[in-house]
């Protein structure tokens, strides 16, 4: 009954949220909301924003624990994120489980490939019984053996069966296709052969290794006093051992660039289509031209009515859908188009793809079309920083990535800002339209001497172990 309740208050946060900012944004361009920032003595970032609309509190906490640190070990950081919540040092999974359903709270924890999250939402008046499970399942988990054991067993049911849909893996093969011996390459759900050996002890020893205050960050959005929470957080983490060193970034090596086309075809025998990805190198997170590359990608790919869609979709019916994305990590990102169509249509639908980038390139974005993207991802970008929840993990975004709110407070100015003569600098410097790489998932038997058509071949069996 009292998570009904919660919904239902969570739910009317939300709608309260929507009207009251999108009022504001009528009145005066989004500012982002104060906030206050500080570093307790173990080195943990602490980001308090106080937001009385509702009485709700949501917790974002972002650790410098994702796939790039596996090592050999691929899905070792996501099988530990996921353990976090198996039981604490003073409270069993089933206890943990029962304390945060009698007040319909929500915690959640995972892995992604730089970092771990963990993300939470609770009724206010529910916050001194909630933040210390939060701190619990952050600083003290145990690990348990058995539970590990069923986790781990179901990640392996889940690494085969994802390999019965190309979409559900085509970013790992992407990505090791891309990154190569970067770290960036680790595929987050880890491998069968390898998350098939992990022991409970790997998982300890991953934790202690990562699992520091210095580097991290926590951030909390909702209906508080700063000063009341500060005290608060400031007392639940102080014993928070704080970790010999700072966590080395072993994400800032040079990502390699291709030298020239390549395809890897990943042959999967049943296949009645092709999925496919092109694309090469993208940006870093906090590349000055950002907000331009998403005004730019929205016309190219990113929205229903961009060109991929509308040529490959509505005018050429290749397939159902096409679009286009940058993928920016810390130290590096990616760019790709991505579709999917019948296995006798791959080569048209290729090469359409292929001409809608170099029309990109040789004919530029006219006034008109620049004008609707911008009014598009100005529309877009409002509700993204809506809720509480939203604005947690924007908080921790800017910690993780390097970027302050001058992002947000300057966004809207720097979308209009673009100009044609500009947005075709962006396209020369940053959508690549040669040495490409491709990536596609069908029935080698009848797309191989298609895909020789781009370049050199390096061919895989999807049943095979990894990616």
């Amino acid at each position: 009954m009292k998570r009904t309740t919660l919904y239902i208050v969570f739910a009317l946060a939300f709608v309260c949220q929507s009207f009251c900012s999108f009022a504001q944004t009528k009145a005066a361009e989004y500012k982002l909301p104060g906030y206050e920032k500080f570093v307790l003595s173990n080195g943990l970032t602490v980001y308090l924003m106080e937001q009385h609309e509702v009485p709700v509190i949501n917790v974002a906490a972002i650790v410098p624990a994702g796939a790039i640190y596996d090592g050999s070990q691929a899905g070792l950081a996501s099988l530990t994120a996921t353990a976090l919540k198996h039981g604490t040092k003073n409270y069993t999974k089933t206890k943990l489980e029962e304390e945060l359903d009698f007040v319909g709270a929500t915690l959640a924890t995972q892995a992604t490939k730089e970092y771990a999250s963990l993300s939470a939402g609770f009724a206010a008046k529910d916050q001194t019984k909630v933040l210390p499970l939060i701190k619990e399942v952050l600083v003290n988990p145990t690990f348990d053996a058995a539970e590990f054991e069923k986790e781990k067993k179901r990640m392996l049911t889940n690494l085969e069966r994802a390999k019965e849909s190309p979409r559900s893996v085509m970013g790992s093969y992407w990505s090791a296709f891309l990154y190569k011996d970067h770290v960036y390459a680790n595929p987050v759900t880890g491998k069968v052969s390898t998350v098939g050996q992990l022991q409970v002890a790997d998982v300890q020893k991953f934790y202690q290794a990562n699992y520091i205050p210095n580097g991290s960050a926590i951030a909390i959005v909702g209906d508080f006093k700063a000063k009341d929470m500060k005290a608060q957080i400031s007392k639940l983490f102080a014993d928070w051992k704080k970790g010999t060193s700072a966590q080395k970034n072993l994400a800032a090596s040079v990502v390699t660039a291709p030298t020239g086309n390549n395809v890897l075809l990943i042959n999967k025998d049943d296949a009645r289509e092709t999925t496919f990805y092109i694309g090469g190198v993208g940006i870093k997170r906090d590349n000055p031209d950002y907000v331009a590359i998403e005004v730019v990608n929205t016309v190219f790919g990113g929205r229903f009515t961009s060109w991929l869609n509308d040529e490959l979709r509505v005018n050429s019916g290749l397939t159902y859908g096409a679009s286009s994305r940058f993928l920016p990590l810390k130290n590096a990102g990616t760019f790709y188009i991505s579709t999917f169509t019948a296995n006798k249509t791959t080569e048209p639908t290729i090469d359409k793809a292929l001409e809608v980038l170099n029309r990109l390139h040789t004919t530029g974005i006219d006034e008109t079309t620049l004008q609707s993207a911008k009014n598009y991802v100005k529309g877009q970008y409002l509700p993204d920083y809506e809720t509480a929840g939203q604005l947690a993990g924007l908080l921790t975004e800017m910690f993780w990535y390097g970027f302050n709110e001058s992002f947000i407070n300057s966004f809207q100015a720097n979308v209009d800002q673009l100009t044609t003569a500009k947005a075709k600098e962006i396209v020369a410097k940053y959508f690549p339209k040669d040495k490409l790489q491709f990536v596609l998932v069908g029935k080698a038997e009848e797309i191989k001497k298609i895909a020789e058509k781009y370049g050199p071949v390096t061919e895989k069996q999807i049943k095979a172990d990894g990616f």
